[in-house]
């Protein structure tokens, strides 16, 4: 990356182990910078493996980490202070970072022009935004007085911190994440016998998929107890839970306690969902999600391939799946309704393809990556280079 001071910061708190909407956003606006003239640092928890790097490494782009960023530590304030000072962006945009941080008064104590914070935040279950007392709201808005601005990513998320008089309403934006619809594309369908034989799964079994990290809040236990029910009922279901957790050696239990071991598939990691298959070998995508779920990335993804979703009613799910169009709802932890739905759609091959159409083109309209991401450099109000090189 050539030295260049019109630079956007990009500090992601998470670990970039996988090609996931995450790592394909911070692609996305690393490409549309450079057609500006402008370069882009990202900085992870962790510098990311080969396959995710190769992704990601582009003529304006840097790779750095910047550890601790969850948690407002002083660690944390070091590794941002260090990434500031070393490459002096106009920007310094956050990402899964804690709120709570000293982070936009040290960006501007350093040159810094602009400073945003995107709300990534999924909340507990029956969490309701109420407004926070005055002392609280008063001290907030101290901490984050040079902060430019806060993007939220869907409507319920704004509506949660808005609600809450931390920050000037004024300085709110709402930008829906997205999915790289020119990548879903490319990838195709094939790619899902590859997966179906990776994985042991016979050809004429229907797949019911659901892709989270593996812990009670992502309704993982539900999805399980849901598949007991359709396999009862529909043998050649086949049910696939894709992911990572600490709950993992419980599902396993679970799964052996319900006797459908059998016809469970825990994946583990998968690096890169969409060339390997996972969606596209999957007839119908859950996301039974027991907290307040802020978006749901795989609902927007599995939609974006065709596949038709089982949501729950939480969070902003219900922005994004459109029940009795691009899916189904159901109430958290009612899994006989969600193995009903499930089962509706399995046996209804019309049905699961005009769903999986109707998502298709939900996507291409609120969650089109080129189109989210080319609005969230207007907020930035980044000048063309041609009119602005230094």
């Amino acid at each position: 990356m050539r030295r260049n001071r019109n630079t956007v910061l990009s500090i992601f708190g998470f670990h970039p182990l996988r090609i996931s909407s995450g790592e394909m956003y911070a692609r996305e606006l690393s490409d549309q910078l450079a057609a500006r003239g402008w370069n882009s640092v990202l900085c992870f928890l962790s510098m990311p493996p080969d396959p995710v790097r190769d992704f990601l490494q582009r003529p304006n782009v840097a790779l750095d980490v910047v550890e601790h960023t969850p948690s407002a530590s002083l660690a944390a304030a070091r590794g941002v202070w260090r990434a500031v000072r070393q490459y002096r962006p106009r920007i310094l945009h956050l990402h899964f970072t804690s709120f709570l941080n000293p982070y936009s008064w040290m960006a501007r104590a350093l040159g810094v022009e602009q400073v945003y914070f995107t709300d990534h935040g999924s909340q507990p279950e029956g969490f309701v935004a109420r407004r926070a007392p005055v002392a609280k709201r008063l001290a907030m808005r101290l901490i984050h007085a040079p902060m430019t601005g806060i993007v939220s990513v869907s409507g319920y998320g704004y509506r949660n911190f808005t609600a809450r008089g931390l920050i000037p309403i004024e300085r709110f934006h709402m930008v829906y994440n997205a999915v790289d619809l020119e990548r879903i594309e490319a990838c195709g369908n094939s790619s899902g016998d590859r997966f179906r034989r990776r994985f042991e799964i016979a050809p004429d079994r229907l797949v019911v998929t659901q892709v989270s990290w593996l812990i009670p809040e992502k309704g993982v236990d539900d999805f399980l107890s849901a598949a007991r029910d359709v396999i009862a009922a529909e043998p050649r279901a086949h049910f696939v839970l894709a992911g990572d957790g600490a709950h993992r050696p419980a599902l396993e239990k679970l799964a052996r306690q319900l006797g459908i071991e059998s016809q469970v598939t825990l994946t583990g990691p998968i690096v890169d969902p969409l060339a390997e298959g996972l969606f596209a070998a999957s007839d119908v995508v859950c996301q039974l999600s027991r907290w307040e779920e802020v978006f749901g990335y795989v609902n927007a993804e599995a939609m974006a391939c065709g596949k038709p979703l089982v949501g729950t009613r939480v969070g902003g799910i219900p922005e994004i799946v459109q029940d009795g169009v691009t899916g189904f709802l159901v109430e958290r932890r009612d899994s006989k309704a969600a193995a009903a739905r499930i089962l509706e759609l399995l046996g209804d091959p019309g049905m699961r393809r005009r769903m999986g159409e109707a998502g298709r083109e939900v996507c291409r309209e609120k969650f089109n990556l080129k189109k989210n991401v080319a609005q969230l450099i207007e907020i930035y109000r980044c000048i063309p280079a041609a009119h602005s090189a230094k």
